[in-house]
């Protein structure tokens, strides 16, 4: 089993930036592909961002991309979503994702794991 726990999130106002981290235990975690998603009250999950197994590539939603970026560090089992320039519509709970058998990691149903998300308030 893995347990994935987020911190990082917090209010900020818009333009400034945060840091969120997700912290694997029970297994390591170096060998799944993992992701980020979000999702706002009354809304779906959303696709966020994705660092893959094997290779390491990584994917952002259009969305984010060019203002938030993915990254992890296996030695201490753990992934980031550095996010920058934040807008009030990036406003949500945060989830991160691990999947041992996920391919492209678009989708939700491709993970196996889940960590409970932090919230992300941007104020205008």
């Amino acid at each position: 089993q893995v347990q994935l726990v987020e911190s990082g999130g917090g209010l900020v106002q818009a333009g400034g930036s945060l840091r969120l981290s997700c912290a694997a235990s029970g297994r390591t975690v170096s060998r799944y592909t993992m992701a980020w998603f979000r999702q706002a009250p009354g809304k779906e999950r959303d696709f966020v961002a994705v660092i893959r197994w094997p290779g390491g590539s990584t994917d952002h939603a259009d969305s984010v991309k060019g203002r938030f970026t993915i990254s992890r560090d296996n030695t201490k089992n753990t992934m980031y979503l550095q996010m920058n320039g934040l807008k009030p519509e990036d406003t949500a709970v945060y989830l991160c994702a691990a999947g041992s058998g996920a391919r492209y990691g678009y989708v939700s149903n491709e993970y196996n794991y889940w960590g409970q998300g932090t919230q992300v308030t941007v104020s205008s």
